[in-house]
């Protein structure tokens, strides 16, 4: 069955959520609660956490796979899109365990993929955003500039983790740039759909920034720089991709954005 054939009910059998997750024992129970109330597939990728998760998330009906090293997020979401690949996903909802993804807003990214199923459906912090860090606030801008050049689109919060991926884009794309960091990867996936003719939309999400959750994993000056690398690199590939940068700076921002903010108290 295709995702566009899908029913808005949450309990949909082939759309699973994977969780990549590292020492968030203090916030993954909560968060794969939550996430089962509003779908039955949840894999947890423990990328080898100083205290095994299994034991937080003792007596729940998800899945946990643990990595005997930490690989680093690109290599926990692999693993768990490969699961849920494996098990007849027609899609994969991605969010981090840190509690900045609110998994109540999951169904909205269901119902926007269901709209545009050959799309990457990205849950946009445009609400609250203004209080990160500046840091955080302008490298952002700095990768929706270069991500959207080489993806030749605009592109609404290229590094938002809690996205909706068709299943059909995880078994036609292989970023290979770099698995370790997972920002980079996730980076790299927008520009690789892009070019297999898979596009984004966003929903906007409320920015979270829980007094619980542990810092940040993303360091805004050293993921940039790879970011811009991986970019450059595939750039140089395109020849510069100069019809990519007017698409992407002559795009609107999609109407939908406000369409389904509309929706976020619902």
């Amino acid at each position: 069955m295709r995702l566009s054939e899908t029913r808005l009910s949450g309990a949909h059998p082939g759309i699973w959520v994977v969780i990549p997750a590292y020492n968030e024992t203090a916030s993954i129970r909560n968060i794969v609660e939550r996430t089962l109330a509003i779908l039955p597939r949840v894999v947890v990728v423990d990328d080898g956490s100083d205290e095994p998760l299994e034991k937080a998330l003792r007596g729940l009906p998800a899945t946990v796979l643990r990595n005997k090293t930490n690989g680093g997020k690109a290599a926990a979401l692999v693993r768990g899109f490969s699961h849920a690949l494996e098990h007849g996903a027609v899609a994969v909802v991605a969010l981090d365990g840190d509690g900045q993804h609110r998994p109540e807003d999951i169904p909205r990214l269901i119902e926007a993929a269901r709209h545009h199923p050959r799309h990457i459906v990205i849950g946009a912090r445009l609400i609250g955003f203004e209080n990160a860090p500046r840091s955080r606030r302008r490298a952002n801008r700095i990768a929706n500039f270069w991500i959207g050049w080489a993806a030749g689109h605009r592109i609404v919060d290229s590094q938002s983790g809690f996205r909706l991926y068709p299943a059909e884009l995880l078994l036609s794309v292989r970023p290979a740039h770099d698995c370790a960091h997972g920002f980079v990867f996730e980076s790299e996936i927008l520009i690789a759909a892009a070019r297999k003719g898979f596009r984004t939309t966003p929903v906007t999400i409320e920015a979270l920034y829980p007094l619980a959750a542990r810092s940040s994993h993303f360091a805004p000056v050293r993921d940039i720089m790879r970011i811009t690398r991986m970019v450059a690199w595939r750039l140089l590939c395109a020849g510069l991709h100069p019809v990519g940068l007017w698409r992407s700076l002559s795009d609107n921002p999609p109407s939908r954005v406000a369409t389904y903010a509309s929706h976020l108290g619902r």
